[in-house]
């Protein structure tokens, strides 16, 4: 299976972005999918899950309110938007299968995007 990330870059303080995931080589309808995270010199923080059907999504408590999860079966992807970023959020962003600490400790992940908030 692969997990190709996009959408990463420089973003100001209070700024918007969207992330997208691509995947392919498996069946993604029947996965539930995530998001997660490393910033620089930390471990993985799981950010937001989607389950495989229906409309069911959680969000950790850094991101709930600001960040939005959302998927396309049809088109294989999820994606991540991302608003009021704050220079804590720059991190490396990955896309992962699994719901959350799954998605965390799992190995099914792409390569990442980066996504730097900086002035």
């Amino acid at each position: 299976e692969q997990l190709v990330e996009s959408g990463g870059g420089l973003v100001q303080p209070g700024g918007s972005l969207r992330l997208s995931c691509e995947a392919s080589g498996f069946t993604f309808s029947g996965h539930y999918m995530s998001w997660v995270r490393q910033a620089p010199g930390k471990g993985l923080d799981w950010l937001s899950s989607f389950n495989s059907v229906g409309s069911k999504t959680d969000y950790g408590d850094s991101v709930k309110g600001r960040f939005t999860i959302s998927r396309d079966n049809a088109k294989r992807t999820v994606c991540l938007q991302m608003n009021s970023l704050k220079s804590g959020d720059t991190a490396l962003y990955y896309c992962a299968m699994g719901w959350g600490s799954q998605a965390v400790t799992g190995t099914h992940k792409g390569q990442g995007t980066q996504v730097p908030v900086s002035s």
